[in-house]
């Protein structure tokens, strides 16, 4: 057995397909392929598989995951006609008809951090899709809060998502749920999201998702994340922190996300994503700029 190479667990029913990304003597380190679970095996106990193999729970996220990007397009394209009737119902006490309506739209921009290059891949091309301006970083976990710290003031994002691999400690005996210290990574999801809270506290200047696979969702939540994983410490999809920071990136800053229809509309549902009520951060703004890239201005100085 390789690293790279794709495996399942006898003792699991080969429900989830991981990658292996470390051996160590007996045992490797695996890494979810669809869900961000992060745990080790023992060698005698993973099968490798083809790349075409899709266990059943696979195939189900991936159906669900179709559902959520056609959610998210079809979303989109409703913010973008009610930007226009907006605009056209401001302006025509200006005696402007609504061709004349010139406007462009600020989606809030995402820093994302990622545990997982591959990943971070797949989340950077969804975001291009959506047309959500986004900078991405590949980092290890334990290096997000001292990433975050020098990153932030650069990038001003609006929404930042901090996410990669977890998972609960469960060889460890009488392991607590409640304790960071029966998980693999959410200690440090913690310490970053108190980085990213220190450099702005206000909740709907920053928003924070955060998380992975049954991360510790009450620290998470509890340290300044706006929306977090898992509060049933089920696994999460790879793109579910996308389609939360999507979504808070084309809600209007004049509305708040709404929780019930975006957790629902996640792959893993509100098991799987949890938050708390947040203003958005898309706006529109006049007249028509012939040049988007030519706005230097943060989109919360507009």
């Amino acid at each position: 057995m390789n690293l790279g190479d794709l495996v399942i667990r006898k003792s699991y029913g080969g429900d989830v397909t991981f990658r292996v990304d470390n051996i160590l003597q007996n045992r490797a380190v695996i890494k979810g392929t669809e869900f961000r679970l992060l745990a080790d095996s023992p060698l005698e106990d993973l099968v490798q598989v083809p790349p075409t193999r899709v266990t059943e729970r696979g195939q189900r996220a991936q159906i669900k995951a179709t559902e959520s990007l056609t959610w998210l397009r079809k979303d989109r394209q409703v913010q973008s006609q009610r930007s226009g009737e907006s605009v056209s119902g401001t302006t025509g006490t200006w005696g402007q008809s609504p061709k004349e309506a010139a406007y462009f739209e600020v989606p809030g921009k995402v820093l994302h951090l990622d545990g997982d290059a591959l990943y971070l891949k797949k989340s950077l091309s969804l975001y291009e899709q959506l047309r959500i301006p986004a900078e991405g970083h590949h980092v290890h976990e334990s290096k997000m809060a001292e990433t975050l710290f020098r990153l932030l003031p650069r990038v001003r994002p609006d929404i930042v998502v901090i996410t990669g691999h977890d998972g609960v400690l469960k060889q460890q005996q009488n392991y607590d749920l409640y304790s960071l210290s029966s998980y693999k990574n959410s200690q440090n999801f913690v310490a970053a999201i108190r980085v990213a809270r220190e450099y702005e506290r206000n909740f709907d200047a920053l928003t924070i998702v955060a998380g992975a696979c049954q991360s510790h969702f009450e620290a998470l939540l509890g340290n300044g994340a706006n929306f977090a994983s898992s509060p049933g410490r089920i696994l999460i999809h790879a793109l579910d922190p996308v389609y939360i920071a999507a979504k808070a990136s084309f809600t209007s800053i004049r509305d708040t996300v709404n929780l019930s229809d975006v957790l629902n509309h996640t792959i893993s549902g509100s098991q799987g994503m949890g938050g708390i009520e947040t203003r958005g951060s898309f706006r529109i703004g006049m007249p028509q700029l012939q040049n988007l890239a030519t706005l230097k201005v943060a989109p919360s100085m507009l």
